[in-house]
């Protein structure tokens, strides 16, 4: 009862444990819309910061600054109310620095659009790693015109998939265990059963209910009668059965008994359990039959 309630005790705690992790990975893959609209109005907000970081470099304090546009996933865009010009260093500057006090993202790509044009003026990229970053035409200043500045954040994605791909895995993993609980019940189910159906029969393992004896990995087929016959002497080992008593358990209400048929399934039994030399039904003449186990 001890081994079985173990069992038990595991098949739960694989099921607790595989629903919590695919209830947890169902939660975290699923798109929260708070988390971005959080993510944007940092953006936005960080944006006009550098917006008016450039307007005093400009020494314009009062001119200004559009509202921050999401074009589109990642990427925004920040105008003024009027020309202005910089130098592109101050804009890598103001941004880093920006970026960096709001807990941004440190990888991104910035483009500077002129307004009637629509021609990027100027652009660069931050990467992870600084040393591939791409800044040109530092030191020389932008003439004075209307611009935009668009930023596109570009790893989001890149971490989004690796973090989704770890929810994946965490919920096949959920999966394995409540499959791991099932297949531990069904295998302790299996041993349970095995365990309260056969009787050891020398090298034999004999099931009543199945009528079969199993030796190694053969089965041998048994009649009802020859397992009826089995039953009764594999509860009394080393005992002389009668006849009359094998006769009227097995035969008394099934139908009419010919008196050789008691001798015929006797043979039948012998013979299958002739491949173990410690087993054999002896005959006690004039009284009956003994199972000998060695």
């Amino acid at each position: 009862m001890l081994v079985i309630y173990s069992c038990m005790s595991k098949r739960i705690i694989f099921r607790i444990c595989g629903l919590i992790i695919i209830m947890f990975s169902v939660w975290m893959l699923i798109p929260s819309e708070k988390n971005e609209d959080l993510f944007s109005e940092r953006v936005k907000v960080s944006l006009r910061n550098v917006g008016n970081q450039l307007l005093l470099s400009h020494q314009d304090s009062t001119s200004l600054i559009e509202p921050v546009i999401a074009i589109s996933k990642n990427k925004y865009q920040l105008s003024f109310q009027k020309p202005l010009s910089f130098e592109p260093g101050q804009l890598v500057s103001i941004i880093d620095s920006s970026f960096q006090k709001a807990s941004l993202p440190n990888s991104y790509l910035v483009e500077t659009i002129q307004c009637t044009e629509q021609e990027v003026a100027y652009s660069y990229q931050i990467l992870n790693n600084v040393e591939n970053s791409i800044i040109p035409c530092a030191g020389r200043y932008l003439p004075e015109s209307c611009y935009t500045i668009e930023v596109l954040f570009t790893n989001i994605e890149t971490v989004s998939t690796g973090k989704r791909a770890g929810y994946y895995g965490l919920l096949l993993g959920g999966f394995a265990l409540i499959f791991l609980g099932f297949y531990k019940k069904k295998q302790d189910e299996i041993l349970v059963d095995n365990q309260e159906s056969y009787s050891s029969l020398g090298s034999f393992q004999f099931y009543p209910e199945q009528n079969k004896l199993v030796k190694q990995a053969e089965e041998i087929s048994l009649s009802k009668k020859e397992c009826e016959l089995l039953e009764i002497f594999v509860a009394s080992p080393n005992q002389i059965i009668k006849r009359d008593e094998l006769t009227k358990k097995v035969w008394e209400d099934h139908g009419v008994f010919v008196g050789r048929s008691l001798d015929t399934y006797i043979s039948k039994l012998r013979k299958k359990l002739e491949e173990d030399d410690s087993i054999k039904i002896t005959n006690v003449h004039g009284v009956g039959y003994k199972l000998e186990i060695n």
